[in-house]
């Protein structure tokens, strides 16, 4: 017949108590150092630039046409129309696709301005 504990040990218990305990008695010391100091200046103008983004927008149609600047380009002269027109446009290159527009036109868009030298591309849908 089995015998049955009448008390608990809490030994382990104790042990673990203790260990919290010298661990806080450490970092307790640290917690008042710790932080940047740091002077903040206190009279400072901010001059307000207004630049606007320069951001070149090419147009998808549904029929897969591109228009820049409200003109047609052809397919073939895209990637020199890009080039031409990206030096006047550093920041950046946003496709306005239709909604009906092929996968492939935009593709091929994509492709040609990162030819052109392109490093920032948006895509919206018109």
């Amino acid at each position: 017949m089995r015998d049955t504990f009448n008390e608990i040990n809490i030994t382990p218990l104790t042990d673990i108590f203790l260990v919290l305990l010298i661990i806080m008695m450490v970092i307790a010391p640290m917690l008042d150092k710790q932080g940047i100091s740091l002077t903040v200046p206190e009279n400072v103008e901010q001059t307000k630039v207004d630049k606007q983004p320069q951001i070149l927008t090419v147009y998808v149609t549904n029929r897969d046409k591109y228009f820049i600047h409200n003109e047609e380009v052809s397919p073939d002269a895209l990637g020199n129309v890009l080039i031409t027109e990206m030096k006047n446009y550093p920041d950046g290159l946003l496709i306005q696709a239709d909604g009906t527009s092929t996968h492939g036109a935009v593709v091929k868009l994509m492709d040609s301005a990162r030819a052109a030298g392109v490093k920032a591309i948006s895509l919206d849908q018109m």
